[in-house]
């Protein structure tokens, strides 16, 4: 694990990428929650940085790919912070900035490059990560859900398409 990237100021590499990728698909396999995954993979985010935000929309955007989601076959949104996200609630604020990771999730599925800086500085804090790892989970789990996968099982897949070891 990456100890003190965020105290070295260089720019996250694509074995942070991978590194913070493998630590919420192990995560999730073993069954661990949101906050168990907030806390694991707080020390790979860099102040005032968006990653590791953006690997995670990406690998919620793989978890839709895995579910087989089409335009014809879509993936419903209606309800997946209720179903998914049991362990999580959001109001006001942090309502809107789950709302929007999970659609920035299936805005890059779809091929639409975003602009995070131009949305996160009206945030006003630093936590496009936290709420970026929420949506991932969130269709990780619904991904899992639709194609009738363990949650394990999906975190392998996953895994395996971007070639990370999961260990044992």
């Amino acid at each position: 694990m990456v100890i003190g990237m965020a105290k070295t100021c260089r720019p996250p590499t694509e074995q942070d990428a991978a590194e913070a990728k493998r630590v919420v698909l192990e995560g999730l396999a073993r069954g661990d929650d949101v906050p168990g995954l907030a806390t694991q993979l707080a020390p790979l985010h860099p102040k005032n940085n968006t990653f590791p935000g953006e690997v995670l929309l990406n690998l919620g955007a793989d978890a839709i790919d895995l579910a087989g989601a089409s335009r014809d076959e879509p993936l419903a949104y209606e309800g997946v912070r209720e179903r998914f996200l049991p362990e999580c609630e959001f109001f006001g604020r942090d309502d809107r900035k789950l709302r929007y990771a999970l659609l920035a999730v299936a805005a890059v599925r779809g091929g639409v490059e975003l602009d995070l800086l131009d949305e996160v500085i009206w945030w006003q804090t630093d936590d496009l990560w936290y709420y970026a790892l929420c949506a991932c989970v969130a269709w990780i789990r619904a991904a899992a859900d639709r194609a009738g996968l363990s949650i394990k099982i999906a975190c392998e897949r996953l895994a395996a398409d971007d070639g990370i070891d999961l260990g044992a």
